[in-house]
């Protein structure tokens, strides 16, 4: 009786943020204190019903309503996933509770009532759509919430749970599309933002996404979706976009349905019935954006060359050593050049020129440049230049080459996903330059946030990119403007993809 009379009451000032308890559209939510005195934070709210059974391979719906206040004191589960593998720098991110009921968010603010109308900063974790949460202490928004902005992260379904297609789920569907449906929970969430953030202080009419790596992926495509539309005002992609080819429907649905035999069942019935459990023994399934005609109506290159996206602005970059962490232990000079000749034929010498392999040490480090430059600075610098030519809104470039603290930036360097515990406010153990950079990124990012702009007081001028001056801001030991690292690289990579194209 005394939560249903709570639930009624104007909200109790129990903190020194946002009056709490919190009424979302599914109920009121009271949260828990940030490790801010000034900060309050609700964890585990959910935005869509358990993608369970029936709901299994389907379309978000809305979430059960309830009751009284729901505490949210709690992280819900990761979605379904396997570990990463002993020795990575990603192991230690992903908690060990896992489960298909996932869709779930975590809001952070210390906006002290709901007219408080601040910017909105919505996480979306990387992981390559099969791993990652939106709960990890690098994820924790009290110090950008000090900064003045409501902070959300999410979960979103991953690998076969989230992104398989299959024809008896695209005849099923009232779109006629199948998978994709990783990016649908983003929307959902998107959606649930858009009805309830006001309500923690936040502003609705201005959201940014964030995301880094397959986070940055997930931007870089709801920028291209107009499912997306109006969601957002701004987008900060970190180390990822899909300006390579999108893979066609069809060719996703009899992935599905090599994925379907491999599980031993004979129809789609047959999948659903099957527990999560031995869905993740298979492997497999599913874990890339596809055309869809939903979604996508096409691949994410076509829609900015048409000038179709949801044009708004962006800050979006890489770092300096993206490919160590992925490198193979062991590169041979030979097979690396037997390589460039079959991939690149007649230009294998120009590639080769760019990344020498004149010994095997050579080659492994050549190895993991032209991962970062293929896979990240070329689809970050692509995407700059896509939007610059059809769009009307900035685009702010940068160069992440600091390297962090402890033993993974000892030996990778300013490796992939490094730069996100500077954008959080989250460095461990780090020197006064790692502290100062990390608060002038932070404050860069929710600058960007609060105006589409992240120059600021006492931040050093970052200018707009633009393809005939190629500057971009170089966040290192200085934060200072640079030339856009890796033009020769790039260039060579440009050349390839027209000739792709063209074919």
């Amino acid at each position: 009786m005394l939560l249903s009379a709570l639930a009624l009451l104007p909200a109790a000032n129990v903190s020194a943020a946002t009056n709490d308890p919190v009424k979302t559209d599914s109920g009121s939510v009271s949260g828990v204190a940030g490790t801010s005195a000034a900060v309050r934070v609700y964890k585990g709210i959910p935005f869509a019903a358990p993608p369970v059974g029936d709901l299994r391979w389907k379309a978000p719906k809305a979430p059960a309503t309830w009751t009284g206040v729901r505490k949210a004191d709690q992280f819900s589960a990761t979605c379904m996933q396997a570990p990463y593998p002993e020795g990575s720098p990603y192991r230690a991110a992903v908690a060990e509770a896992v489960s298909e009921d996932c869709l779930y968010l975590n809001v952070w603010t210390a906006a002290k009532s709901s007219k408080d109308r601040r910017p909105v900063m919505v996480w979306i974790h990387g992981g390559a759509l099969t791993r990652g949460t939106g709960a990890t202490p690098t994820y924790d928004g009290d110090h950008l919430a000090e900064k003045g902005v409501v902070v959300v992260t999410i979960n979103y379904r991953l690998g076969v749970f989230g992104f398989m297609a299959h024809p008896e789920l695209t005849k099923e569907s009232d779109r006629n599309a199948s998978g994709n449906y990783g990016f649908l929970d983003q929307i959902a969430a998107l959606e649930w933002v858009q009805k309830n953030i006001a309500n923690f202080g936040g502003d609705p009419k201005r959201v940014t996404i964030f995301g880094e790596s397959a986070g940055s992926w997930s931007v870089n495509v709801l920028t291209a979706s107009p499912l997306a539309k109006g969601l957002f005002v701004r987008a900060i992609g970190e180390s990822g976009a899909e300006f390579a080819r999108v893979g066609a429907l069809a060719d996703a649905e009899q992935a599905g349905l090599r994925f379907q035999k491999s599980a031993g069942a004979d129809s789609l019935a047959a999948l659903r019935a099957k527990s999560a459990a031995d869905l993740m023994k298979v492997g497999g399934g599913g874990s890339a954006p596809v055309v869809d005609g939903y979604l996508l109506p096409k691949d994410v290159r076509s829609i900015y060359a048409d000038g179709k996206q949801n044009d708004v602005a962006l800050l979006i970059g890489s770092n300096a050593n993206e490919g160590t962490a992925f490198a193979a232990p062991n590169v041979r000079a030979e097979a690396f050049k037997t390589q460039a000749k079959s991939r690149y034929g007649d230009l294998a010498d120009a590639y080769l020129k760019i990344y020498p392999a004149s010994s095997d040490a050579e080659a492994k480090v050549s190895s993991a440049e032209a991962m970062r430059d293929q896979t990240f600075g070329w689809e970050m610098r692509t995407w700059a230049r896509a939007q610059n030519a059809t769009g009307k809104s900035k685009v702010y470039l940068y160069y992440f080459s600091k390297v962090p603290p402890g033993e993974f930036g000892a030996k990778l360097g300013a490796y992939h996903a490094s730069e996100i515990a500077y954008v959080f406010e989250n460095v461990q153990d780090g020197t006064p330059v790692d502290k100062k950079l990390s608060d002038e990124m932070s404050s860069y990012w929710v600058n960007f946030a609060a105006t589409g702009d992240p120059n600021g007081k006492a931040l050093p001028k970052w200018p707009a990119y633009q393809e005939k001056t190629e500057l971009a801001m170089g966040l290192g030991e200085k934060v200072e403007v640079i030339p856009a690292p890796h033009k020769e690289a790039l260039d060579f990579l440009d050349a390839q993809a027209a000739k792709r194209a063209a074919r």
